[in-house]
């Protein structure tokens, strides 16, 4: 049988074949697809005659088809439903990616051919427009922060550098895989499980069946806090799942510390080689940041209102558990279970949502619904089209006229054989050169339904289902010329701004009375909830400095000289509480949301560095939710400006020049701090 990754998909959308792809095909299609890559580069570099858009930049962009195909399939296949082989692939071949990488970016005479292009277009001897200047201006700084100017020697060991951190990323990615699995808790008496649902126990039930356990399993989220732990009244069991969430990493098999060490090692080395002072000085320059003085000063901005609104909210929490125990002391296990029951005093207990959030009736009249009000698009779901799992279903795009836009694969539902979070992926990238249209995928852990339950989602899922739809629509809304500039190819603190964007539509009161009702007698939720629910919109103490942390220690460890790190994974966890100490958000009672050795955004997922990212593009989100405000809400005529000036545009051009253009202004950030609650 041939092999379907070695020449195009004839399926519609180009989407890969994955009813006969085999791991076997990937390893063929990785072997040919790298030789062929470096073969057509070679021959444009080779290339004497006079250097033009169509015979460099469009000739590039057009180069390495089969192992984009083959990459862009097999990514989202082993980071959704991995196996020993899949595992395998990607360990073998993540430092041969590495190498394949810099065979391009240290190809001098791959420099010389787009620097030849850029003196002819200065003397006007080629005309480029906005994406042809914006693309060759890119890979230019691409090269030049590469290393190409490096001599011989330091060339060599930038490779030898960026194999290594290959190596580790894929092996740290494993290991936290593997101890967020191993960390799950086992319970063997029911009593132990009240404040559950029928549903919820069910679904705990059905994970130990899985495992060959009897009883029921808690299984560990991503995330230091972990969701359950709002609703267990026994107060063992939550210290307990505690312990094992925060305590991952740390020992054992799945010790990730040495690996994480030698990581951050490895990078500040790569900086000083590079001319930098360290990692997060090389990151910040192409982000919208620009500096890392810029990123410590927002950061700093906030640590200091965020610690007293944190303080605040724990001297509250504090009153509540005396009133049923005396004696007890605040532990940061008791936070969340408490919070609930504070908000259901004092604002509105979302738990109360639960019922009413179905997963399919939110998927189709909350997320798909509101794309359509703002951007005129539809879903249909194609079962004749198969997904990366038999979990993963396609849903075809289409124009308000009945065009293709693309294709969605949602793939909802937690497993063992995924890794934790939630993410999108582009399987093709939207190019108006290449004539595709975009597949991207929407990739959840929601827990799955229990058999014959529904699947019900908390009010988190809810907001990181249309999270993610964000990134999505950012794909699938693209309309540019290089699939190189497609959709999130956009800088690392920009790409998370659509995504917030499109949280405040779950918040929307008319699209919540569509999507939010009781699973059982198909009532819709309360008109007095919904009103309750939208006006406790606000970000709470907990929230924000649990990010806080987190992007402080990203910082810590990636703007910290080589001298200055840690030398074995001994020092990790000393190293962590200076970070936090000096910073001045130490505040024990509420943990980073993701600790050094689970870390895997930093350390497995592209990140270093740009944790903060998420803070950064909230203050876009923010002052786009104004914008939306002044022009009506959700409604097409601003759902087309926002889809044309900023969706549209992708990564064709400078972010912040596309913003200002969609915006008018520059962003405030003022909109962020009232939404944090800071603005006093």
């Amino acid at each position: 049988m041939s092999n379907p990754l070695l020449t195009p998909s004839t399926l519609p959308f180009a989407l890969p074949d994955y009813a006969t792809i085999t791991d076997a095909h990937v390893r063929e299609a990785l072997e040919a697809g790298l030789d062929e890559h470096l073969a057509e580069l070679e021959a444009l570099a080779a290339d004497e005659t006079p250097a033009t858009v169509e015979n460099v930049l469009h000739a590039w962009e057009r180069s390495g088809a089969t192992l984009d195909r083959t990459l862009s399939a097999f990514w989202v296949a082993r980071s959704a439903d991995t196996n020993p082989e899949r595992d395998a692939i990607m360990a073998e071949f993540s430092p041969r990616l590495a190498a394949h990488s810099d065979a391009i970016m240290l190809n001098r005479g791959l420099y010389d051919r787009l620097r030849a292009l850029a003196d002819r277009a200065a003397a006007g001897e080629v005309e480029l427009d906005e994406e042809d200047d914006f693309n060759l201006t890119e890979r230019l700084r691409d090269y030049e922060r590469g290393g190409i100017t490096l001599d011989d020697d330091d060339q060599q060991r930038l490779r030898e550098l960026n194999a290594e951190l290959a190596t580790l990323s894929t092996s740290v990615e494993q290991r936290i895989s593997d101890g967020r699995n191993a960390a799950g808790v086992h319970v063997t008496d029911e009593a132990r499980l009240d404040g559950l649902t029928a549903d919820e126990k069910a679904g705990l039930a059905a994970a130990a069946t899985d495992r060959g356990l009897d009883g029921w399993l808690v299984s560990i989220t991503n995330t230091t806090g972990q969701p359950i732990l709002a609703s267990l009244t026994d107060r063992g069991l939550r210290e307990e799942i505690f312990t094992a969430s925060i305590g991952r990493g740390l020992s054992g098999e799945f010790d990730t510390r040495d690996l994480l060490v030698r990581m951050a090692r490895l990078r500040a080395e790569r900086a000083t080689l590079l001319g930098y002072p360290h990692h997060a000085a090389y990151t910040h320059e192409v982000a919208c940041a620009g500096t890392t003085d810029a990123v410590n000063d927002i950061l700093g901005r906030l640590a200091p209102g965020v610690i007293k609104i944190a303080e605040r909210e724990a001297t509250a929490l504090q009153a509540r558990l005396e009133s049923a125990s005396p004696e007890a002391e605040l532990e940061p296990w008791d936070w969340q279970f408490l919070a609930v029951r504070e908000a259901a005093e004092s604002s509105f207990d979302t738990d109360r949502l639960k019922p009413y959030l179905e997963f399919e009736r939110v998927l189709t009249e909350g997320v798909f619904a509101a794309a359509t009000a703002l951007y005129g698009i539809t879903f249909v779901e194609r079962p004749d089209l198969v997904g990366y799992t038999d979990q993963a279903r396609v849903f075809e795009v289409r124009e308000e006229d009945g065009s293709d836009v693309g294709a969605v694969v949602i793939d909802p539902y937690t497993r063992p054989s995924k890794k934790g979070g939630a993410w999108m992926t582009s399987i093709v990238d939207q190019s108006t050169l290449l004539g595709t249209r975009p597949v991207v995928t929407n990739t959840c852990n929601v827990p799955p339904p229990a058999p014959g339950s529904p699947s019900l989602m908390s009010w988190d899922n809810v907001i990181t289902l249309f999270h993610e739809f964000g990134h999505d629509l950012h794909g699938l809304l693209s309309d540019v010329r290089y699939p190189s500039r497609s959709g999130t190819s956009v800088p690392r603190d920009f790409v998370e701004f659509p995504s917030q964007v499109n949280e405040i539509w779950a918040w929307e009161p008319s699209l919540i009375n569509k999507f939010a009702r009781h699973h059982e007698t198909g009532e819709p939720v309360p008109a007095d909830w919904v009103d309750a629910l939208v006006a406790s919109r606000e970000e709470s103490g907990y929230h924000t400095l649990e990010l806080l942390k987190a992007m402080i220690l990203d910082q810590a460890w990636h703007q910290t000289p080589l001298d200055g790190l840690p030398t074995d994974g001994s020092g990790v966890e000393a190293f962590e509480a200076a970070a936090l100490e000096k910073a001045g958000v130490a505040f024990p009672l509420v943990p980073p949301r993701y600790r050094s050795a689970y870390f895997q955004h930093i350390f497995a997922g592209g990140y270093s560095a740009g944790y903060y990212s998420y803070l950064w593009s909230e203050v876009m989100d923010a002052d786009t939710v104004a914008w939306f405000g002044e022009h009506g809400g959700m409604n097409r005529e601003a759902g087309e400006a926002f889809r044309r000036e900023l969706l549209g545009r992708g990564g064709s051009r400078e972010a912040l020049t596309t913003y200002r253009t969609f915006r008018g202004a520059e962003p405030d950030v003022q909109h962020l701090l009232s939404r944090l609650g800071l603005d006093g």
